[in-house]
């Protein structure tokens, strides 16, 4: 008896970004069903930043295919940003806003509707354990009520796929277990797709069921983490990962102001 395929969260195929004579991400390929949490690791500088930015349609690409719940990243820009959220690793909040006027601002851009826009608000800041503070400006916020905050932005207008670039990093293990207990959850009980980046290879091992691993813009591997450890023969995914990529210390690549880019990009479309 034959079974439907799920559906495709994102289909890339033989993606290539070049910055003049340097290849940036080299001809990668990889699908993501709807509803799966998926790791993308890489040491810096592996591709993973410009990757995000071409899924989230902040660079064009120079070779390749796109496409995020069927929405072309070139041709149908407008129809792939409603269906995402994301959290940059740089912080993108406005400080001088308070927490509700950052929402508030976020539902505008995105056209959520005056009456369900206040609803869902109050909706995620009870959630992420800030309406109490929903008056109070986000520069009195600690690291870790601000990643809550942008968590809580992201999802206000319902996205199909939520993009988290190193949701936990920096912040102590007791805010990374709710943060991570938040994100499963959303996962488990309204089915919406996880592609996240991290450094911390427990967070891959624990909450990932896909882990691609990229390395100078190529996909070296990709699996479970039991998969991956096997083939490397290792007992743990953080060792896997040295075996895959090597131990050598990597540059950053470039990054910006880029949900303040996105934003700007999106007002010109409007």
């Amino acid at each position: 008896m034959s079974t439907t395929p799920p559906e495709l969260a994102i289909s890339v195929k033989n993606l290539v970004k070049k910055f003049g004579d340097f290849a940036a991400v080299n001809d990668i390929s990889f699908e993501i069903p709807s509803g799966e949490i998926f790791a993308f690791l890489g040491p810096n500088g592996a591709g993973k930043t410009t990757t995000i930015k071409m899924l989230t349609t902040l660079l064009h690409q120079t070779a390749g295919e796109i496409a995020v719940y069927g929405f072309s990243t070139v041709t149908q820009q407008a129809d792939v940003r409603k269906s995402f959220g994301i959290v940059f690793q740089d912080p993108s909040l406005d400080e001088e806003l308070t927490a509700y006027e950052n929402m508030e601002f976020h539902g505008v851009l995105y056209g959520v509707e005056k009456s369900i826009r206040k609803t869902r608000i109050q909706e995620l800041l009870t959630i992420v354990e800030l309406w109490e503070r929903k008056d109070h400006l986000v520069k009195t916020f600690s690291g870790g009520m601000r990643r809550r905050l942008e968590i809580a932005r992201g999802l206000l207008h319902h996205p199909k796929i939520f993009f988290l670039d190193e949701p936990t990093i920096g912040l102590d293990p007791q805010t990374r277990n709710q943060i991570w207990a938040y994100i499963q959850n959303l996962n488990t009980t309204e089915k919406i797709t996880i592609f996240f980046t991290t450094h911390y290879m427990e967070e891959a091992e624990k909450f990932a069921q896909q882990i691609a691993i990229i390395d100078h813009g190529q996909i070296v591997a990709q699996g479970t983490s039991e998969e991956l450890k096997a083939r490397t023969q290792k007992s743990t995914l953080e060792d896997a990962f040295l075996a895959l990529t090597g131990t050598a210390i990597r540059e950053e690549e470039a990054s910006g102001s880029d949900h303040l880019r996105m934003h700007r990009k999106m007002w010109r479309g409007r």
